[in-house]
């Protein structure tokens, strides 16, 4: 039992997502209802699973859960919104896909969405509830997908590789080579590069 709910139950959705960070790309959410009569052993968060655990372990999930969703915030959203908002609109758009819909929600961390779900926040949930966990791992192998899609699109930029977070080498190719219509221009790295409109 976590914080008096049984999070083995039918009916209990775990929330997190994926790419607060980043510089570039939306921020992906998964909601997940797991069968408590299939589990999928191996839950855990998806930054301590090599990218091939998580790719077998999304593919079980996927196969065994009684729910999933993925969902997003886009570029524009989190510019205008704001990174946080952005990320609790995505949460909040993953939940409403489920199908059946939760009776409960575990969210990770520690802010909630505006929702009518009986819900609650958990720290580090995506150790500690395999829901969230499950979450997690959907969320990520989505987004992972997504900029290795969009290294296609913008070569010379590396998102394959460090997937829009704020490297060395993906700050130097902003530099060199600019600004893509991917990248997040309210976060200040990229921000910084932008012609500036002046004053009055």
């Amino acid at each position: 039992m976590l914080f008096g709910i049984d999070y083995h139950a039918p009916g209990l959705a775990g929330v997190d997502e994926v790419g607060r960070g980043p510089l570039a790309g939306d921020v992906v959410a998964a909601a997940v209802i797991l069968d408590p009569a299939r589990p999928v052993p191996g839950l855990r968060d998806s930054k301590k699973l090599s990218a091939a655990r998580r790719e077998e372990l999304a593919g079980q999930i996927r196969e065994h859960a009684l729910a999933w969703a993925v969902a997003r915030a886009s570029v524009l959203e989190i510019d205008t919104l704001n990174i946080l908002q952005a990320s609790l609109l995505a949460m909040h758009r993953a939940v409403q896909a489920l199908d059946p819909q939760p009776e409960w929600v575990l969210v990770d961390g520690n802010r909630l969405p505006r929702w009518d779900y009986r819900s609650e926040p958990v720290v580090r949930g995506d150790d500690r509830v395999p829901a969230i966990a499950a979450a997690s791992i959907l969320a990520k192998v989505q987004r992972d997908a997504e900029l290795v899609a969009l290294d296609a699109q913008y070569p010379g930029y590396g998102f394959a590789a460090h997937k829009g977070y704020p490297t060395a080498a993906h700050l130097q190719a902003l530099r060199t080579l600019g600004v893509t219509p991917v990248h997040r221009r309210s976060f200040a790295p990229v921000k910084a590069l932008l012609p500036q409109t002046p004053a009055g």
